[in-house]
């Protein structure tokens, strides 16, 4: 059988990347560099877009690529492992996601504050905001 490879750019298209990305991706250690052809063109699996694609779907669920580089360097084969890794890196973003909103609802209820006042000139809201000190921990 026949081992399926593909240029660059056709992994970027089916992958909805850029080429950049690819190569950007080998150097981050997140995709292994291909082997080249005589053309000298890279020579990408073809699972290689499926690679790509679960980066950017991890990204999108707020992983950082060193985090994804780091779950993705524990072997296949250490199924429980990986599990293991996996759920607590995704406790842990759960946990980011849920300051982020207590962080956004402080900022939601100062903003609704501020579009709720009345007042002309001189505003109590932002002359209290100007002398008080602001907790970047909410």
């Amino acid at each position: 059988m026949e081992r399926i490879v593909l240029r660059a750019g056709e992994v970027a298209a089916r992958a909805g990347v850029h080429r950049e990305t690819l190569r950007y991706y080998e150097r981050r250690g997140l995709i292994p560099p291909p082997p080249r052809r005589i053309s000298g063109y890279r020579a990408y699996p073809a699972e290689t877009v499926e690679r790509v694609r679960l980066i950017k779907w991890a990204q999108g669920l707020g992983f950082t690529l060193r985090e994804i580089v780091e779950l993705s360097r524990i072997p296949r084969d250490h199924v429980r492992r990986r599990t293991r890794h996996v759920r607590s890196h995704a406790s842990a973003k759960i946990a980011e996601i849920d300051k982020k909103i207590r962080r956004l609802a402080i900022v939601k209820r100062e903003l609704l504050a501020i579009t709720g006042c009345r007042c002309n000139g001189d505003c109590p809201i932002v002359r209290k905001a100007a002398t008080s000190e602001r907790r970047e921990d909410r």
